[in-house]
């Protein structure tokens, strides 16, 4: 089995199928002027399932659709039916802001598409608007349902939880997704791309989110799933389903860290801070063979060192401190989550 150089393997494969977004979330894309991705730069749904089958061969078995916004990629249902028909892959997932899914989820659910994760920061309509900047929370909600009603399982709500924005909204969230059979997951207020002003006074804690949680329903903690999972899971004390949370800042998870990505661009990226990507493109579009391109994932995969989290707490702790405008990186927008 393909492993860097902490002895990671690489199982997990998030794949960005578009750098186009209908939101312009705070915490993402803050910026209203973005240069988009020239489409003939962006891979192909034939390029990217050969590049999924060669990760696979590689040791992968769960792949995630990421963007930008994924279902804005037209006929995504394609890409779907191929990468669910290859040999390995046990989990296909997609993350999606949820706007676009009640019209979509039939043919994603009909193309192979068994579980899929939608963010959700509040069930406040003019808080939604703040964060999210556009669209509205009653599409959301609508392709939420529809995807439970379609039979997609789990159904995860990922929560972005800023301190002063919408650390009010964590037990109205749980109480939403234990009321409809979901499954929240909190996710610690991170410093992705370059743009969206992180300072660790916004940061809201895991410990302090389990806390709120505790106060109202108690939860035992479950772990995280084959101990590599980016989330620890909980479990109500009730029965009345879990929660996890992912806390990239104040519990960095480095050591387990399985995930490759690639960008809309074709670019492969070793860990979600990453300032720059490896180009895969290049050789899929100058006649490199399948051997050649395994080899060349292999030798980035075998030098990664990557521990960015790891680091940045050491930094938050130490006498300097730590500056995310210090620490450049590919933008949330292209690389996907």
């Amino acid at each position: 089995m393909l492993r860097d150089t902490y002895d990671r393997p690489v199982k997990d494969l998030r794949i960005s199928v578009t750098d186009r977004c209908n939101f312009r979330c705070t915490y993402c894309m803050p910026f209203d002027d973005y240069e988009w991705a020239d489409k003939k730069e962006i891979l192909t749904f034939e390029e990217i399932a050969r590049l999924a089958s060669l990760f696979v061969q590689l040791g992968v078995d769960k792949i995630r659709l990421t963007g930008g916004e994924p279902l804005l990629r037209r006929g995504l249902e394609k890409l779907i039916r191929k990468l669910s028909s290859l040999n390995g892959v046990k989990d296909l997932c997609l993350t999606t802001n949820g706007s676009l899914l009640a019209e979509k989820v039939y043919a994603l659910q009909f193309a192979g598409l068994k579980r899929v994760n939608v963010s959700l920061d509040t069930l406040n309509p003019e808080k939604f608007a703040r964060i999210r900047r556009r669209g509205n929370l009653a599409k959301v909600l609508e392709g939420l349902f529809a995807a439970k009603s379609y039979g997609l399982d789990p159904i995860k709500v990922n929560a972005v939880i800023e301190r002063g924005v919408n650390d009010d909204d964590i037990v109205d969230l749980v109480e939403f997704s234990r009321k409809n059979g979901f499954t929240i997951r909190f996710i610690e207020y991170m410093d992705v791309g370059n743009s969206n002003n992180w300072t660790s006074e916004k940061l809201v804690s895991k410990k302090e989110i389990l806390a709120i949680i505790n106060a109202r329903y108690p939860l035992r903690e479950v772990g995280r799933d084959k101990g590599s999972a980016p989330s620890v899971d909980y479990e109500f004390i009730d029965g009345s389903g879990e929660l996890g949370v992912i806390a990239s800042v104040s519990e960095p998870f480095c050591s387990s860290c399985s995930r490759a990505r690639l960008t809309a661009d074709g670019k492969l990226a070793t860990c979600l801070f990453s300032a720059t990507g490896h180009d895969l493109k290049a050789l899929l579009r100058n006649g490199a063979t399948d051997e050649e391109i395994m080899e060349v994932i292999s030798a980035i995969w075998r030098k990664r060192t990557d521990r960015y989290s790891d680091e940045r707490l050491v930094a938050m702790n130490s006498a300097r401190g730590y500056r995310a405008k210090d620490h450049k990186k590919i933008e949330m927008i292209n690389l996907g989550g």
